[in-house]
C-alpha cells in the first residue's frame, strides 16, 4: 500500500515506523508542516501565527515537565533511556523522539514544511487525493494514496468557552494554548479557569511569579492537593465584570487576567466533506474503536484518546490499523463497526458521562487497549506500564506539588516499585 502520514510528532513517527517494517513493508510519504519532527513537544517562543500565515502548533511551554514517568513514556520496543531523571523536561522527550526517528531511520519518509490543504476519497478507485502546500515554495502538490493516517494531534486548536461578560472585561484574556512563560503574570492576579491536567500544572508553574491565582473548577468536591499559599481553590466562573470575576458561590474577586486552561478541540479542517467524519461536541465520529473511519475504513486517526500513555497507544492503535489493511484481519460490516460505536457511546452516557468527554479514557484505558490487541490479535501493552498510569495520575491528583520526586522501576510485566 501508498501510505500519507499527517503528522510527524510521535503518532506520525509510531506511524512511519511500522508501516516501513518488514511486517508491512508499505510505500509512505508524511507531511509535516514544520521544519522538525516532535509535533506538539516542540517549543515556540512566538505564538499567533507562523511566517507562513498557518496558526502556531505547539501549545509546550517553557517549564513543562511530563507528567508521566519515563517508565511508561516510551515505545514498546524503544523504552526513554535510563536517565537520573524520572519526569522528564520538554527537551528530553523532544530529544527522544529524535532519537527514535535516527534509529528506525525515519527522516527520508518525512517532507518537512508541507502543509496538508485537503484530503479526499476518489471512491471510484478506492485512492485518496492529497493536496498539498510546500510552504517554503508556495506550490501546491496532488498526490494520490490507498491510505491516509491521520496524526496531527489535539493539543493546537484551543476551546475558549462562552462566558457573560466576555466583552466587557478590561483585562487580559487568554488560553493556555499561548502560554511561554510565568513571568508575564508578574504581580499579578489571575484566574487560571478549568482543572483538566493543564489546569492543575499551569497554575503551580504560574504561581512562582503571580501575586494570587484563583483555580476555578466545577468540581462538587474540593481539590485535595496542598497548592501554594498564593493559589485558591474557587468555584465556577459565571460573569465577568469590567475589572472583577463573579463565580458560582456569588463571590466577587478583582482579576487581572483570565487564564482559559479549557481544552482543546480536534482539529480536521484538511478533511473534505465526503470523507464522512464529523466533530459533534468534540466527539469524533463515525469511528470505529476511536480509529477507523466506518464508511471509508482506508481513513485513519491515530492519538484521538486523552489521558492515556500516548506513546504506547499510538504505538499499538499503528500496529491495530495495519493489521486490517493489510489483509491479515478483516474489518467488521459498516453496521457492525457503527453498532459497536453506539453500544459505547450509550454505555458511557448512561454512566453520566458527555459527549465530550468520549475519546477521554483515563480508567477506560486498560479495556480499550486489551479489546484492540485481541481483535487484531497483536501485542498488547505490557499491565505494568497502564499499572504505572493509574498510580501517577492519582499522585497528580492527591499531591501536585512534590508527585514528580517519586522514581520507578519496573519489576515484570505486572509489578513496580515506586520509591
Amino acid at each position: 500500500m501508498k501510505i500519507a502520514v499527517i503528522g510527524a510528532g510521535a503518532a506520525g513517527l509510531a506511524a512511519l515506523r511500522h508501516c516501513i517494517s518488514d511486517v508491512y513493508n508499505n510505500e509512505v510519504i508524511c507531511y509535516e508542516r514544520e521544519d522538525q519532527v516532535g509535533g506538539t513537544w516542540i517549543y515556540r517562543e512566538e505564538y499567533g501565527m507562523d511566517q507562513y500565515g498557518l496558526p502556531i502548533h505547539t501549545s509546550m511551554y517553557k517549564n513543562l515537565r511530563a507528567n508521566l514517568p519515563k517508565e511508561i513514556m516510551g515505545f514498546p520496543d524503544y523504552p526513554m533511556p535510563d536517565l537520573p531523571e524520572n519526569y522528564l523536561h520538554r527537551t528530553q522527550i523532544l530529544e527522544f523522539l529524535n532519537s527514535y526517528c535516527d534509529h528506525f531511520k525515519l527522516r527520508q519518509y518525512i517532507r518537512f514544511l508541507h502543509h496538508v490543504a485537503l484530503v479526499k476519497p476518489m471512491k471510484s478507485h478506492r485512492k485518496w487525493i492529497v493536496i498539498v502546500k510546500d510552504l517554503p515554495k508556495n506550490s501546491e502538490i496532488v498526490e494520490l494514496f490507498d491510505a491516509v493516517m491521520v496524526c496531527n494531534g489535539h493539543f493546537s486548536k484551543p476551546n475558549i468557552p462562552k462566558l457573560k461578560g466576555q466583552d466587557i472585561f478590561q483585562g487580559q484574556q487568554m488560553h493556555s494554548h499561548n502560554y511561554r512563560i510565568p513571568e508575564i503574570f508578574d504581580g499579578k492576579t489571575v484566574v487560571v479557569f478549568g482543572a483538566g491536567p493543564s489546569g492543575y500544572d499551569l497554575a503551580l508553574d504560574i504561581s512562582r511569579t503571580a501575586k494570587l491565582v484563583f483555580f476555578s473548577h466545577h468540581m462538587q468536591h474540593v481539590i485535595g492537593t496542598v497548592f501554594p499559599d498564593n493559589v485558591v481553590q474557587k468555584s465556577d466562573v459565571v460573569e465577568l465584570l469590567e475589572h472583577s470575576v463573579r463565580f458560582k458561590d456569588d463571590t466577587i474577586e478583582s482579576v487581572d487576567v483570565m487564564f482559559y486552561c479549557t481544552g482543546y478541540q480536534y482539529d480536521f479542517s484538511f478533511l473534505d466533506e465526503t470523507c464522512g467524519i464529523h466533530i459533534d461536541s468534540n466527539m469524533v465520529t463515525p469511528l470505529w474503536k476511536h480509529i477507523v473511519s466506518t464508511e471509508n475504513p482506508t481513513l485513519a486517526f491515530i492519538g484521538l484518546p486523552t489521558r492515556v500513555c500516548a506513546f504506547h497507544l499510538s504505538d499499538l492503535q499503528v500496529r491495530f490499523v495495519l493489521q486490517f489493511w493489510s489483509g491479515k484481519k478483516n474489518f467488521p460490516s459498516m453496521e457492525d463497526m457503527l453498532r459497536e460505536e453506539t453500544e459505547e457511546f450509550k454505555t458511557l452516557t448512561n454512566d453520566g458521562m458527555l459527549k465530550k468527554h468520549f475519546h477521554v479514557f483515563n480508567e477506560r484505558q486498560k479495556f480499550y487497549a486489551d479489546d484492540l490487541a485481541k481483535t487484531a490479535e497483536i501485542e498488547p501493552i505490557s499491565p505494568v506500564i497502564i499499572n504505572i498510569y493509574d498510580e501517577c495520575y492519582m499522585q497528580f491528583l492527591n499531591d501536585l506539588v512534590n508527585y514528580r520526586n517519586a522514581k520507578y522501576k519496573i519489576i515484570d510485566d505486572y509489578n513496580f516499585i515506586r520509591y
